[in-house]
């Protein structure tokens, strides 16, 4: 099975592009999100091309989606880290949950599976759903394609 989660991680890894073109090419997310699924707990390190429709916050947390509704399966999740929110903010002029709206980025991270309980009242109700996430903590794993830096 490891061999299986290896050669998918390389063969992903080698579909993705190190520079940026006109014409873009996005990751399958499903793939991504099968392959998170199958390694969690760890997740699955890559460089992951995905267009962004739809933002969100909670807490200090920014959300960057690939799907309208991010409880939707096949969405998967950008999580900026509050240092990031603040980096991008000044360097765009504008709130990340704003500018990043139909962009297509280059993300470096893990995707990883992630555990969402389901709440009533503000308590667990036992429920719970998956999503999958690539967290970013630092401002270089987050590029926009066609972006000059």
């Amino acid at each position: 099975m490891k061999i299986v989660v290896l050669t998918f991680i390389f063969l992903l890894a080698g579909c993705t592009s190190t520079t940026l073109h006109t014409e873009s090419t996005f990751s399958d997310t499903m793939a991504i999100i099968k392959a998170a699924a199958d390694s969690a707990p760890k997740g699955v390190p890559g460089q992951y091309s995905l267009q962004i429709v739809a933002t969100g916050s909670q807490g200090q947390y920014v959300y960057l989606n690939t799907e309208k509704d991010y409880r939707d399966q096949r969405a998967i999740t950008v999580t900026l880290h509050p240092k990031v929110i603040a980096q991008l903010s000044a360097r765009y002029g504008m709130p990340p949950q704003e500018y990043f709206i139909n962009k297509a980025i280059v993300v470096n991270g893990i995707a990883q599976r992630v555990k969402i309980a389901l709440l009533s009242d503000g308590k667990p109700t036992g429920k719970y759903y998956y999503q999958t996430h690539v967290r970013v903590m630092d401002i270089s794993q987050l590029k926009v394609m066609g972006e000059h830096a």
